[in-house]
């Protein structure tokens, strides 16, 4: 009658031990599971804080493990559009774009769908730096998203109007419509598939409101 007693006290303890185990590793940061995103690092609220006094946070590796829904028939890609932060996008489009040669003072614009940026330039191939602008946007943006470049700063504050804008708002996207017709006056580097047309846009579409 002991043996099996002490058996089960033996049990016992290992599932104890196990799942203290398990909380540990949850609050110390291995690992954080929320909705069907297993965040290993446990700081996601820290992603876009430049001033948690974190000093090796760039340092660490990214990664995230994200699984299908597991109720059948639950759609949830609709949350991938509202989950981008468009603002840090832009901001890493403008610094990225200034390392270009020949490039300073880059404006970018991140809408639900374009990426319109303005830049200055002196380079004597504004085709070619037009191709190195819009690559190296076209490289950070979800693919789905159409780039416009242009290098006639007089368009940088046409740009700014909408630096507030919502997508939503009534005629935004008329606005925007008109600005790029705007800057496709503008070299816009060379075509970027058999497919695409030089903005990212698939052979037999146009740039309207019907195929954002």
């Amino acid at each position: 009658m002991k043996k099996p007693l002490i058996i089960l006290g033996i049990c016992g303890i290992t599932a104890l031990t196990a799942c203290a185990g398990q909380n540990n590793m949850a609050n110390d940061g291995i690992y954080e599971r929320s909705g069907n995103t297993l965040n290993v690092n446990n700081q996601r609220a820290d992603i876009y804080n430049r001033d948690n006094g974190s000093v090796n946070r760039n340092a660490d590796f990214g990664y995230v493990r994200h699984q299908q829904s597991p109720i059948m028939g639950e759609n949830v890609s609709n949350n991938n559009y509202t989950n981008l932060n468009r603002e840090e996008l832009a901001n890493t489009i403008s610094r990225y774009s200034s390392q270009v040669p020949n490039v300073a003072d880059v404006s970018t614009l991140v809408t639900d769908r374009e990426v319109l940026i303005v830049y200055a330039t002196d380079t004597k191939d504004r085709n070619l730096t037009a191709d190195q602008v819009k690559k190296m946007a076209m490289s950070i943006v979800p693919r789905w998203y159409h780039v416009y470049v242009s290098d006639n700063t007089g368009l940088r504050q046409n740009l700014e109007n909408f630096a507030t804008t919502a997508t939503n708002t009534r005629n935004a996207h008329n606005g925007i419509d008109h600005l790029i017709k705007q800057m496709l006056k503008s070299p816009q580097g060379g075509k970027m598939s058999d497919g695409e047309n030089q903005n990212g846009v698939m052979q037999g579409k146009t740039n309207n409101n019907n195929v954002r």
